[in-house]
């Protein structure tokens, strides 16, 4: 195995370790978000209204892997949908007050979780490593960026 392939895996492993803590972390209430709603809301704020095939294509999912999802977000108030101007065959999402400040209660639940894990285990110079490291994974998660598939979640809040 290559000494690249031996980054990437360990990258793997940990982005997705951490990932799993971040979804553990976050409130066991029943209006919390789970991580394709969270993605979804995050889209939808970032980019604004989308057909659900332009944010199928930006998760990487067929349209109809994210109906129940749209639904049980519409029935508690997070989007709405709207008839699209220029094809009235589709409908548009867009996030609402309520969807926007469920989205940062999520963020801010995980990001306290992650800044109390940093405080509690890593040196001041071990954050600032793991601050450019982020930086870097970002431009890493940009390679290839351009087609519409995976795009995955929109920029942070």
């Amino acid at each position: 195995m290559s000494e690249t392939t031996q980054v990437a895996e360990s990258v793997r492993w940990a982005v997705s370790r951490l990932s799993s803590r971040l979804r553990a972390e976050q409130p066991g209430e029943d209006r919390g978000l789970s991580r394709l709603a969270a993605s979804v809301l995050a889209n939808l704020r970032h980019s604004g209204p989308l057909t659900v095939s332009a944010l199928a294509a930006i998760e990487g999912l067929q349209p109809q892997s994210l109906t129940r999802v749209l639904n049980a977000l519409e029935a508690e108030g997070r989007v709405a949908r709207r008839p699209d101007e220029h094809d009235r065959r589709a409908q548009r999402i867009a996030i609402t007050g309520e969807g926007r400040e469920a989205l940062r209660a999520h963020v801010r639940d995980g990001n306290r979780w992650l800044a109390r894990a940093f405080d509690e285990t890593l040196t001041p110079a071990e954050r600032e490593i793991v601050r450019v490291a982020a930086g870097l994974l970002l431009q890493v998660a940009e390679h290839g960026a351009g087609d519409e598939r995976g795009q995955g979640a929109a920029p942070a809040l």
